[in-house]
Parts: C-alpha cells; structure tokens; sequence
C-alpha cells in the first residue's frame, strides 16, 4: 500500500514538475516575443524595470506585444494601423505620435498611415482627426517626412456621389437611406446623401488602402466608440469585403489592451452571433 502510495506521489510531483516547466517555458515565449516586438516597433528594450511605474508597464509590455501581437493573423503592420486608429479616436495623442513612429518602423508607408487616420473621420467627426494629424504630422516630422504628402483623391466634384454610391451599395444596398426615410421635412434624404458622398465618395474611393482595410480599420474604430448598431451593419460590410470572422476577431481583440474588455467583449459577442449565422 506504502509502495501504491508512493508511486501515485512520485506521479503527482512529476506532473507538477512539468506543469511548472511548461508554464516557465510559456513565460519565457511570451517575455521573448515581447522584446521581439517591441524592439521592431519601439527600437529600444522592453521589460527594463525603468520609470516610475515598472510593475504596470511589465503587465502591459508582456500582454501587448507578447500576448495580443500573436493572437490571430494579422501582420505587424495592421495591427499597428489599428492601434493608431484605436489611440486616433480616443485622442490618445502622445501615444498616438510614438505609435506612428512604430508603424513607419515596421513598414507601413507614411501615406497607408495618413490614410488610416482619414478614414476616421466619418465615424469620429474632423477635429479629433485634425489634432490626430497633428500628432502624426510630428511623427513625420521627426523622420524628415515632408508633408503634405501625395493626394490620394480618385473622385471629382461631378462623381463622387456616383463613385461612393457604386462601393456603399455592393457593401451595405439601401439600408441606410430605409433607415433615414421617415426623419422630418425630408432632411434623412440629405443625411443620407451626406453619408454616400463624404464617407463612401470622398474616403472609401482615396487609393492608399484597399477597401478590406478600410472596412476592417472602421469596425476597429467602431469598435472603440460602442456604436452597437453600426458594428451589426459594418461587421457584415466587412465580410462582404472578404475580411473573414477570423481576421474580425483578431481585429478587436488587438483593440483590447488600449480600449478595456467590455468594449471589445461587446463587439466580439457580435462577431460571434452574426458571423456564424
């Protein structure tokens, strides 16, 4: 009996033993893959114990770049958009600047980020987006980027209903203008009008990013405001535009760390109920 006993004990510590190995071990992924990321991204050390709080920022560093950058397939340099878009519209500009920094240090073109940051503006109104160009601009700056940098406009006064009407239709069809049909005096008509030719004519046609990257950086920033019923329409626009449930999914949950759990918990509850069906 004294012998059964043992063996069952020599077990439970061998079990034990490894359990905390694969448990270091998976530490040790996710510590290395932090720096990995964060060098590419920042250019210094992650993890250095400096600063005034050295406890929060090794929580973060660890659950940002260790965890979140391999949650998902996204590349490095979408997932950068997305965080800018996310900082963007919660006017998080000091962070937002250093982020610009790290997206053009992980390859995304100055005008892929401006690009980002336009597309914003439909869903966050222009102010927020001018003082989040301005933090951009100074992130230009710095690299010696000369700005204004090349228009991407591919529409005309004339066309631009015609161009946004051809691209809002074959993602959305008239839900939107059903939606705006009973608003008083006829204005759901212009309203509607608006939305066409300033989301769809002067934005989604901008050459710079495809449209799969501009649904996909709208859910994102959609995703950060809580706007429950566009995230319905929008998640189904996105599929449209051939981002999968997956790639979605990757996409809030790379919001998470800057925007809190219940936000992307909301947008993700969507995602699961929606996508699926």
């Amino acid at each position: 009996m004294k012998k059964v006993f043992l063996g069952l004990l020599l077990i439970v510590v061998s079990f034990s033993a490894k359990a905390q190995t694969t448990e270091k071990m998976d530490d040790m992924d996710r510590i290395e893959l932090c720096k990995k990321n964060y060098t590419a991204l920042f250019g210094g050390e992650a993890l250095n114990g400096e600063g005034t709080d050295p406890e929060i920022m090794d929580i973060l560093q660890k659950y940002i770049f260790g965890e979140v950058f391999r949650t998902g397939d996204l590349d490095i340099k979408t997932r950068e958009m997305i965080t800018c878009v996310c900082l963007a519209t919660m006017q998080q500009l000091p962070q937002l600047k250093g982020h610009a920094g790290a997206a053009l240090n992980v390859g995304v073109t100055p005008i892929e980020l401006r690009e980002a940051i336009y597309q914003c503006s439909p869903i966050i109104g222009f102010p927020k987006v001018l003082n989040a160009l301005g933090a951009v601009n100074e992130a230009f700056k710095e690299r010696g980027i000369k700005v204004p940098l090349e228009s991407q406009a591919t529409v005309t006064e004339e066309n631009r209903y015609e161009k946004g009407r051809e691209i809002q239709y074959s993602l959305y069809g008239d839900r939107t203008k059903e939606a705006l049909k009973d608003v008083p005096k006829g204005m759901g008509e212009k309203v509607a009008r608006f939305l066409t030719e300033v989301h769809f004519g002067d934005f989604q046609t901008r050459s710079g990013l495809d449209t799969p990257t501009r649904e996909l950086l709208t859910y994102c920033v959609l995703t950060v405001i809580g706007a429950e019923p566009q995230l319905h329409s929008h998640l189904l626009a996105n599929l449209k535009a051939g981002n999968s449930p997956e790639k979605i999914t990757a996409a809030v949950i790379q919001c998470m760390p800057y925007i809190g759990f219940p936000a992307a918990l909301k947008a993700l509850t969507i995602i699961k109920d929606k996508a699926i069906q």
